[in-house]
């Protein structure tokens, strides 16, 4: 059984929270939130194709292609060749540079959000939120886009597995 004012609550911390990342990092990254995602996935990934970036951000081809016509703009990538026809999407150093900050930005708004919390609540929240970022994955079924503003060094560092990765099967430190 599910307590109204508990879904009311999550869905309203779940929004406002959703607004505030976004600020930060599209603030911080002087771009789009897909733009700021991309960057995250970047750093984090190496390079990756035009269609690959978007599959992992949850954008379309065309749509993936005018973001990295932004990022290049910005001076944050640069299109090299690949395989075949593909185009591969590479940060430049000012693009490292600024998802770096980025993801230290959305670090340091996490953390302020939890900071009322002693640590037997950090630990049961944790606990909880493992069990929903499972249900979540569920519902969408793109461990990607779901971490695609994650530090994933963090999930494989301090915690046995990533709950999403786990709900997605991957292998240990993925």
């Amino acid at each position: 059984m599910h307590d109204g004012q508990l879904i009311n609550v999550l869905g309203a911390c779940s929004l406002a929270i959703s607004d505030l990342l976004t600020g930060v990092v599209t603030e911080t990254a002087h771009t789009s939130r897909s733009g700021s995602s991309a960057l995250g996935v970047l750093l984090q990934a190496g390079d990756l194709s035009v269609s690959e970036l978007g599959r992992r951000i949850g954008l379309s081809q065309p749509a993936a292609a005018r973001m990295v016509d932004s990022l290049e703009r910005l001076g944050y990538v640069r299109r090299q060749p690949g395989g075949g026809r593909e185009v591969q999407v590479t940060l430049t150093r000012a693009g490292a540079r600024t998802a770096r900050r980025l993801l230290q930005r959305r670090s340091e708004l996490m953390t302020t959000l939890l900071e009322e919390l002693d640590d037997d609540e950090i630990r049961a929240l944790s606990t909880l939120l493992n069990k929903v970022a499972t249900n979540v994955y569920r519902q969408l079924g793109n461990a990607n886009v779901i971490c695609r503003l994650c530090d994933r060094r963090e999930c494989v560092s301090t915690a046995p597995r990533c709950p999403v990765g786990l709900a997605a099967g991957e292998p240990p430190g993925a």
